[in-house]
């Protein structure tokens, strides 16, 4: 009798082990999947003006990326840009958002409307280095998750060509370019040029939007060729 009820007891205790070992695996959160985070800073060229939603660079390095992640992960992307935007309308807007230092990946692309508008070029030495520590911050303060894109050349658009000085504006444009790409890779931070792109716009018409200013949809996808190796390599993918 005492036979019989100690392995009751045993078998009882086997069941109800293995069930709870069972309920624990199937808990634990499956290490495998991730839902990536993509931030995209900066004005007009960032969010993509006269072009749709998904013909936008941002929108088209998530879809890109997205081709090379498994089935089981996720990625999704914030925008804080908006047409007209300077260096200091994008600071004000990021302290306006209270991002959380939580993505994978941050493109900054700022500084044309600084030119535009005949702001000091002081004014960009001074706030482009502030953005780009915040972009680092907000990179989950990890600078290898960075991406600082060079600012288009608008002279080579019908819009530019009827301003009194095409060149003028090229010559500015380089000027920017220059000091983002020469702090930006200071830090080690990966620059991608796409102004050589823009600068076909004349030659190529279909790489201007409708609006006779802004890259197109094509254009935007020549960008995303050269930043998508470098996206691959910080996701790990």
């Amino acid at each position: 009798m005492k036979r019989q009820i100690y392995l009751f007891i045993i078998l009882f205790l086997s069941f109800f082990g293995c069930s709870n070992d069972d309920e624990t695996v199937q808990n634990i959160p499956n290490p495998t999947v991730r839902n990536i985070k993509y931030l995209a800073l900066g004005d007009s060229y960032t969010i993509g003006q006269s072009v749709c939603d998904y013909c936008r660079f941002p929108a088209q390095l998530k879809d890109s990326l997205k081709n090379y992640l498994p089935d089981t992960d996720d990625i999704s992307v914030k925008v804080v840009a908006q047409t007209g935007w300077t260096t200091t309308n994008l600071k004000n807007a990021i302290a306006n958002e209270n991002l959380i230092a939580e993505y994978d990946l941050v493109t900054l692309l700022i500084g044309v409307n600084n030119q535009y508008q005949n702001r000091p070029f002081s004014l960009y030495e001074t706030e482009f280095p502030e953005l780009l520590q915040t972009a680092i911050t907000l990179a989950k303060g990890d600078k290898n998750r960075v991406i600082v894109v060079s600012i288009p050349d608008y002279a080579f658009t019908p819009f530019g060509q009827g301003s009194s000085n095409p060149e003028n504006i090229s010559d500015q444009i380089d000027e920017y370019n220059l000091f983002a790409k020469n702090h930006t890779e200071s830090l080690g931070i990966e620059f991608v040029n796409i102004t050589d792109i823009t600068r076909e716009g004349l030659n190529h018409p279909d790489l201007v939007a409708s609006d006779n200013l802004h890259p197109s949809e094509l254009a935007y996808s020549k960008f995303v060729e050269r930043l998508l190796p470098i996206g691959k390599n910080i996701l790990g993918i």
